[in-house]
């Protein structure tokens, strides 16, 4: 056995002196005077800066809604102005198509009418060179004969 407990003691036996008793009056003093001027502003601070904290993860919450509400309509109006511009695209090659179909179609037909034009000069050539030779054949026969003959021939 313990040799407290041996010799009988059973109760623990707590001296309140005046020392004691100061403590207790500094530390009421000091808790007093403290908490106006130490506890109070600190506390105050901390629940400011709780008070900010919820507000700007708020505000912050805000503008992530805000943000996707404008990536969301930014998409949208990328994806219109897509559409238009597809539209727009094959709205211009049509037209384009038109138009070279157009000039193809113009362009044969101008070619058709040179070659025409070119066909009827080269036939009235031909027929202008056969009346030629037609009015020319006596004397060309004549020539013709006489340098065969060696001798001039009279028609």
């Amino acid at each position: 056995m313990h040799p407290l407990l041996a010799s009988g003691a059973s109760a623990i036996a707590v001296d309140f002196d005046l020392t004691f008793l100061a403590q207790v009056v500094l530390f009421s003093t000091f808790v007093v005077v403290l908490k106006p001027l130490l506890f109070d502003p600190l506390l105050r601070v901390f629940e400011e800066r709780e008070r900010r904290t919820d507000g700007a993860k708020r505000e912050a919450r805000e503008m992530d809604e805000r943000a996707g509400e404008l990536l969301t309509r930014y998409e949208a109006e990328i994806e219109k102005v897509r559409r238009e511009a597809g539209i727009e695209r094959e709205r211009l090659r049509a037209e384009t198509a038109k138009i070279e179909a157009q000039i193809m179609a113009e362009a044969r037909a101008e070619t058709a009418r040179i070659l025409e034009d070119s066909k009827a000069k080269i036939a009235a050539e031909v027929a202008r060179m056969r009346g030629e030779l037609s009015a020319a054949q006596p004397a060309l026969a004549a020539e013709i004969a006489a340098s065969m003959l060696g001798r001039e021939v009279r028609q």
